[in-house]
């Protein structure tokens, strides 16, 4: 134990990650046919999150701005492809990186840059201990969110095409024949956020509060630290999915408002 932190041992990882690879067992005993997924996904994350550690350790002794914009870009990076991969049918071409790319840029790193610079207050405003934490977590729930979203506007865009085709048909405009579709994409994509903002607390104990605690902060602290947190995700979300709603739909029209399923694969 150091001051009031008790420090794991690689025997304390292993026990854990036994109960990974019992599950996995239990699941190809079973035939659930994920066993195998579920191995490599613990094996990537053991190798990203110790490799991950050894970076953030170099960035916070350095705190060299162009090394943590080249890491919060790798992120950004890592994270539209993601975005990309999660959806059964996507935006052709350069779209259907860029869509989830961009619109996490315009969300997450606005949002991540205001709380650095009016909320938290660091000196240096992009001290690594503060911005990384905070846009990685916004990253990876903005991401959830907007592949929901993206997902869900295309697949029912291809369930509904003949309802969308019938409407234009009658002179409505593409913005009109979608419009039920979208929303229904936006509300998708913020369910999760919502789900963890109306359970904290009571079902269950929110990560970055979680982690807080068990460093030795105050819980009270903790508690501020997670409401920040909830509600800038949630923002970001919500932006982030907007943004990229409202993208996609505009691509899947030409400049005649048609329809154009040539621009989904999958």
């Amino acid at each position: 134990m150091t001051d009031g932190l008790i420090i794991l041992s690689p025997f304390d990882l292993a026990f854990a990650a036994a109960l990974v690879l019992l599950l996995a067992a239990l699941s190809w005993r079973l035939r659930l046919a994920i066993g195998r997924q579920m191995v490599i996904a613990a094996a990537r994350s053991v190798v990203q999150l110790l490799l991950l550690g050894l970076v953030l350790k170099a960035l916070f002794a350095s705190s060299n701005p162009w090394l943590i914009g080249a890491l919060a870009t790798l992120m950004l990076a890592v994270a539209g492809y993601e975005v990309m991969a999660r959806q059964r049918h996507r935006l052709s071409g350069v779209w259907g990186y860029g869509t989830g790319t961009l619109s996490m840029f315009l969300s997450s790193f606005s949002i991540t840059l205001l709380a650095l610079l009016a909320v938290l207050q660091a000196d240096p405003w992009y001290t690594p201990q503060y911005a990384i934490p905070l846009l990685g977590m916004l990253l990876g729930n903005t991401m959830t969110g907007i592949a929901l979203s993206l997902d869900n506007l295309t697949r029912q865009t291809l369930d509904k095409r003949a309802q969308i085709e019938a409407r234009l048909a009658l002179g409505d405009h593409a913005a009109d024949a979608i419009g039920d579709i979208r929303r229904d994409a936006l509300r998708a994509g913020l369910i999760p956020i919502v789900n963890a903002m109306t359970t904290a607390g009571i079902v269950s104990l929110p990560g970055m509060m979680t982690g807080q605690i068990l460093a030795g902060s105050p819980p009270m602290e903790a508690a501020k630290y997670q409401l920040l947190i909830l509600f800038l995700i949630a923002a970001g979300t919500g932006l982030g999915s907007m943004v990229a709603v409202m993208m996609g739909s505009h691509r899947l029209f030409d400049s005649r408002s048609r329809l154009r399923r040539d621009r989904l694969t999958g």
